[in-house]
């Protein structure tokens, strides 16, 4: 069993790349099943949940290649309509392919999807969105399977912007005749990168990252290439990283623009954040300041994905930060594991009281999830001494090698196999 073993109380310094974004290449990947041809997907991450979706892919006849960061997908002869258990369980995101599916082969069939455990995620919305698109849904309580009826476009207004239910109403309306309005859609930068592999290939949508998303379906996709966006998340568990121990990192390879929502955070904190073109440079300066009041908001919010990293760095800030979770119920898991380390942190239901603390300690922690498994790696690093940190299974479902990644910033981070655990 691998685990993770920090030397804390280090700072941080140099220059690292970040990734792919993770939330944008897993519907892409699922997306490439309306393409008629072969799709070239660049900048993609080295993660355990693209492993899994480049299996479903294989699973259902397509032929798929994973060479340094590119992943080409032939999905010229899909001979399968069902996702079994075993796959669907490993991540939540295989919703997405329920869309994708029914619209290429008319009919699609998939077990409940698995994931983190961080609160219910209904796949509701994504059911009637199909409904109003022309499919007939059906679940036993473990399969959910969906056929296309009379499939047209039509305008469907989401009650909240869900993001998954976005995402598969544009990849099951792609190819539907007619012209599909999403009125309330989701604005996340992932859901534009999107539309523009599917443009890319010959789809007509418009209006990604405004509320109102149409897309006039076509009678095919063609073989197309695309880059992925960076990993907004990443670099902001980064930057939480550099804030909470000092030091001054550049971080290349982002889109400023999307990292717009939790910048006021850090600005707050006292940290000195310099934008380039594709550059953060982010910069310490002492013991960090409280934030007053954080609430997760869809985007252009503050994400509920970097929540728990920057929760992490504000457990030594100076004064007390409050932290409101709007999105999932069951976000705060990874409290338990940082106060572990030293931290004063108070939940009661959706909101978190985070009283900032001289030092943490050294401990040994796990993951609970796949973002709070990054809040816990932070908190090690913040730490005075040794610790050890756990199932970290969790973070390499996002993060690419991230132990690689601090080691370059000076961190003390080794990856350790112990058969024994």
């Amino acid at each position: 069993m691998e685990y993770l073993h920090i030397n804390g109380g280090r700072e941080l310094n140099g220059s690292v790349n970040v990734h792919g974004a993770k939330n944008s290449v897993l519907p892409i990947l699922a997306a490439t099943l309306l393409v008629d041809g072969v799709c070239e997907i660049k900048n993609c991450p080295h993660l355990s949940d693209v492993d899994v979706t480049i299996d479903i892919l294989r699973h259902l006849g397509a032929v798929v290649a994973f060479d340094e960061d590119v992943i080409t997908v032939d999905s010229t002869q899909i001979t399968d309509c069902r996702i079994p258990e075993g796959m669907m369980k490993e991540l939540r995101s295989s919703i997405i392919f329920l869309g994708a599916l029914a619209a290429r082969m008319g009919n699609a069939c998939l077990y409940l999807p698995g994931g983190c455990d961080i609160g219910l995620r209904p796949i509701d919305l994504h059911l009637k969105g199909l409904q109003a698109l022309g499919y007939a849904t059906t679940t036993d309580g473990n399969n959910i399977c969906a056929e296309s009826v009379s499939p047209r476009g039509t305008e469907i207004v989401l009650p909240f912007p869900s993001v998954g239910a976005t995402e598969n109403i544009i990849l099951a309306s792609v190819l539907t005749p007619g012209t599909t309005t999403i009125i309330n859609a989701a604005r996340e930068p992932e859901i534009e990168d999107l539309a523009r592999f599917l443009n890319s290939a010959g789809a007509r949508i418009r209006g990604a990252l405004t509320t109102v998303i149409q897309i006039d379906g076509v009678e095919s996709l063609h073989s197309t290439a695309h880059t992925v966006i960076p990993d907004r998340i990443l670099a902001t568990t980064l930057m939480s990283a550099v804030a909470a121990t000092g030091g001054d990192v550049f971080l290349n390879n982002v889109s400023p623009t999307q990292l717009m929502p939790t910048l006021p955070a850090f600005q707050e904190m006292g940290v000195t954040v310099f934008v380039g073109k594709s550059t953060v440079r982010t910069t310490g300066n002492g013991r960090l300041r409280r934030v007053k009041s954080i609430d997760t908001r869809p985007y252009p919010g503050f994400p509920t994905d970097a929540q728990a990293p920057v929760m992490a760095a504000l457990t030594v800030a100076r004064g007390t930060s409050v932290i409101k979770e709007n999105i999932f119920e069951n976000r705060f898991r990874h409290v338990s594991q940082l106060s572990l380390f030293g931290a004063d942190i108070t939940v009661k239901d959706r909101i978190a009281i985070v009283n900032g603390v001289r030092h943490l300690y050294g401990t040994e922690a796990r993951c609970t999830d796949l973002r709070g498994g990054a809040a816990v790696v932070i908190a090690a690093l913040i730490a005075d001494g040794e610790s050890v940190i756990r199932d970290i299974g969790h973070i390499d479902r996002g993060y690419e090698n991230l132990e690689y990644r601090l080691s370059l910033l000076d961190a003390d981070v080794k990856r350790i196999c112990n058969e024994e655990k």
